[in-house]
């Protein structure tokens, strides 16, 4: 049976994860204010563009948005001790796939079920 991960190590991840996700959040939410129409104060292309660079903003915030989710939801498991163990089948998460990601809830088998 494999080990159980180091929760202060990955803890830390997690809250490194997550400080960078905050600010993304926080820039991006100045990024995706309501685009002015106004022609006189702007062209046509140049309103086409900012509506585009909106909705980048939108969908990166987003993103960030559900990765903090994530985040969260793995500190909370540090703090009950169930972080590094499958939410669906209860076997430990193997180390490298929390290197690369530490919020992962499942473990490899369990999250390729859920993608088929």
């Amino acid at each position: 049976m494999p080990d159980s991960p180091d929760i202060n190590h990955f803890r830390a991840k997690l809250l490194a994860a997550r400080d960078v996700n905050l600010g993304l959040v926080e820039a991006r939410n100045a990024s995706a204010a309501t685009v002015v129409l106004d022609q006189t104060s702007v062209g046509r292309l140049s309103r086409m563009d900012a509506m585009q660079q909106q909705a980048m903003a939108q969908n990166t915030r987003q993103r960030a948005e559900l990765s903090l989710r994530l985040i969260e939801a793995a500190l909370r498991r540090c703090d009950d001790r169930s972080y590094g163990y499958c939410l669906e089948c209860d076997e430990i998460i193997n180390v490298r796939r929390l290197e690369f990601d530490p919020a992962a809830p499942l473990c490899i088998s369990c999250a390729e079920t859920h993608n088929d």
